[in-house]
């Protein structure tokens, strides 16, 4: 039995042409579908490039508003915020979170003083950037990270960056229970438009190592982030930490990494039609920057399809260190 014989069965005719191949296109990727993550360093004047990650670069606070001009004028809608804090800024206790004047909240106030409500600005909240023992919560004697104490810090940090002028607070450390903690606090400081990004489905993922580097961490981390963030081999846990973070207010949720969690997002959108975004991490950025170098590739066409992929699987925007580049692609 031949294809003759069916000559209605033809799927290749909406693809023989590049109107009709675009007119039945499933997914589209757009610039409001990118959050772009920049770092923020102390001094004057300063771009440092990251070796680890080729292309992008920590910035002092006074340029990251020309950062923030240049990401709205392309249509991304939102920055993704971390420090790089000085090491003798860095404490057991994580202090330097909570101080008004930190890296994190100058690099808010710079931006909101530049763009307005032109662009969002998405804050990480996690003691990491500020401990030097490179873990995101206090820890004990022991160096078991401390659930409700960590929590409480949190509450004091997220309420710092919101008196900074940050759209939307991302809790990234994996603590039980911080969301709703997190949420009544916004609440009762009179910050109730204040949305919540949970990193609900973190992961401790082999990843990570470039972004280590560019937030000054490498190093530092004593021990590893396997007792609060999660074991890659589940997938069920995740819908159970969503729907935690849900019932406690979360806006909208995040996995992460991205690619090698596709699965886990198409879950979680599946199981709950919320606002899921994933979060293209810096080991993936590294992958394809790699791929792209070797000749392995073509790097455009590496980074749409990646792109794509996140939406194609469910997502409603994707963190990104490609996203400025793939803003100007999309744009033309």
């Amino acid at each position: 039995m031949t294809q003759a014989m069916f000559p209605a069965l033809r799927l290749r005719r909406t693809r023989a042409s590049g109107w009709s191949r675009a007119m039945h296109r499933e997914n589209l990727l757009t610039p409001a579908d990118l959050i772009w993550p920049l770092f923020v360093t102390e001094g004057a004047g300063v771009e440092e490039p990251i070796a680890s990650l080729p292309g992008v670069s920590r910035w002092s606070v006074d340029l990251i508003a020309a950062r923030a001009k240049e990401a709205m004028a392309l249509g991304i809608p939102c920055l993704a915020l971390f420090p790089n804090t000085p090491r003798e800024l860095r404490s057991d206790d994580g202090a330097e979170a909570l101080n008004p004047d930190n890296l994190m909240c100058r690099a808010i106030r710079a931006i909101k003083q530049a763009c307005g409500e032109g662009i969002g600005v998405l804050t990480d909240v996690a003691l990491d950037p500020y401990t030097a023992h490179g873990q995101d919560g206090l820890v004990d004697g022991a160096g078991y990270v401390l659930n409700d104490a960590t929590v409480e810090v949190l509450v004091g940090q997220s309420l710092n960056q919101a008196a900074a002028g940050a759209d939307i607070i991302a809790p990234s450390d994996m603590m039980d229970g911080r969301i709703g903690t997190i949420r009544m606090a916004l609440e009762g400081a009179g910050h109730a438009n204040i949305q919540i990004m949970a990193y609900a489905a973190k992961y401790a993922s082999a990843f990570y190592g470039p972004f280590r580097d560019a937030v000054g961490s490498r190093g530092l981390l004593k021990g590893d982030k396997k007792t609060y963030q999660m074991d890659p081999a589940n997938a069920e846990e995740a819908l159970r930490e969503v729907a935690m973070d849900l019932a406690e207010g979360a806006d909208s949720v995040m996995v992460k990494p991205g690619l090698p969690y596709l699965d886990i997002v198409r879950a979680v959108k599946d199981r709950f039609a919320v606002p899921v975004f994933a979060y293209q991490v810096s080991g993936e950025y590294a992958m394809i920057e790699a791929a792209a170098a070797a000749g392995a590739g073509e790097r455009d066409s590496l980074v749409l399809e990646t792109l794509l992929g996140f939406k194609r699987a469910g997502a409603s925007g994707v963190l990104t260190y490609h996203a400025l580049h793939a803003a100007r692609l999309l744009n033309g």
